[in-house]
């Protein structure tokens, strides 16, 4: 779809090769997200324990919350206990964030004004941009993400890189190509629609000039063969791997775990947060784990029944739900179980341990795909049993 044109302030243009060759990860997974000066939670754990390859002190968390929502949450509440400083800002105490040495209340959406260009749901709608006004005042001290940023820049002397530590004019650079002014967005909070057809054929470049005919690829051409994972030591041509870690080769692992486990996010949530709403967690008080009627058959398992995980890694709680529609080897769980309901009183959970409900507590990283870095989270030898 065409969108509206935008000047980019993520700061990467800022970063010189000296730098980008210190992201974390770049040696082992060089074509995953160290490419884009983003980490792994991996190496980051690593950076921190093992100093490898440097040591990481300091830590600086926008909302995340790493051990619900990242694999191995035991490396990661060493790392965050090891760190010589940690600063977080969140919506409300987790337990990534009860490491912290300062935690700082930001906004809510409603309590802050925010730019928005583009809606996805149309043409029409990506044509819109909005400066969505705060609906009510913030309360207590909490500040937005933007605000502590810019705060941040300009105690530590680098507000001429935060646009003069002013934020409204960080906003209309942003909006510069677009021709819309921040005031004419200020003066209608409904949004301002831009005029513009959508373009096709982008491949084939501009009359211009400006932009040159092709895809982005290094060949400019959809690439089926890639030049690039060959450089990289990867098969260029598409190839079936098996998921890792795999137990073909291990007869006394494969017995021990003969189900592959998967994962699935609730409707009612996000992620790791909103269980602590009496109102969403009625209608979806615990955790479930999806078996085929045969796997419960054979193991004991009633519907709505207690079970334990247990895979090479760790265990965790739920309650089953019989499915036969699902594969009898597969057993799917639900992830971002920790918090509790005081209203329901229903108490928060551990992070890991036998009585845990943290799916990430069951998934290792030790093994990950070489070319993004990701982890077999949906893809996991397991076991299964009532935990009645």
């Amino acid at each position: 779809m065409q969108t509206v044109p935008a000047n980019n302030v993520s700061g990467a243009d800022l970063v010189d090769d000296n730098q980008r060759a210190r992201a974390l990860g770049l040696g082992e997974i060089p074509m995953g997200p160290p490419r884009e000066l983003r980490v792994t939670s991996r190496d980051f754990y690593r950076a921190v324990l093992d100093k490898e390859p440097y040591e990481v002190k300091a830590l600086i968390a926008f909302g995340t919350n790493l051990l619900f929502s990242h694999p191995n949450p035991a490396m990661g509440i060493e790392a965050l206990k090891t760190l010589e400083f940690h600063v977080h800002t969140d919506l409300f105490m987790s337990p990534s964030a009860a490491f912290a040495d300062v935690v700082l209340p930001v906004t809510t959406p409603w309590e802050h004004e925010a730019l928005r260009m583009g809606f996805e749901d149309s043409q029409e709608g990506q044509l819109l941009v909005q400066l969505r006004k705060a609906a009510i005042e913030p309360r207590g001290e909490a500040r937005s993400d933007s605000w502590i940023v810019f705060e941040l820049a300009k105690r530590l002397g680098l507000e001429e890189m935060f646009f003069g530590g002013d934020m409204d004019e960080g906003l209309r650079y942003i909006l510069e190509p677009s021709g819309i002014s921040l005031e004419d967005l200020r003066a209608d909070p409904r949004g301002v629609h831009v005029d513009a057809a959508p373009r096709y054929r982008k491949y084939a470049g501009d009359q211009d000039g400006n932009r040159a005919p092709g895809f982005k690829t290094p060949s400019r051409r959809v690439e089926i063969y890639s030049e690039l994972f060959l450089e990289h030591g990867q098969h260029p041509l598409p190839v079936f791997v098996a998921p890792l870690p795999n137990t073909q080769g291990d007869p006394a692992l494969a017995e021990k775990f003969p189900l592959v486990l998967t994962s699935f996010k609730p409707v009612l949530f996000c992620q790791s947060q909103h269980r602590g709403i009496a109102r969403l967690r009625k209608r979806h008080p615990d955790p479930v784990v999806e078996i085929h009627p045969d796997t419960a058959t054979r193991r004991g398992i009633a519907d709505h029944g207690w079970v334990r995980i247990e895979t090479p890694d760790g265990t965790s709680l739920g309650r089953a739900k019989l499915n036969g529609k699902l594969e009898p080897g597969v057993v799917c769980a639900e992830h971002g179980w920790w918090q509790g309901c005081a209203e329901l009183d229903l108490q928060a959970t551990a992070t890991t341990g036998p009585a845990c409900n943290n799916y990430n507590a069951l998934i290792g990283n030790d093994v990950r795909d070489p070319i993004s870095g990701s982890v077999p989270l949906r893809s996991y030898p397991c076991q299964i049993s009532s935990n009645e």
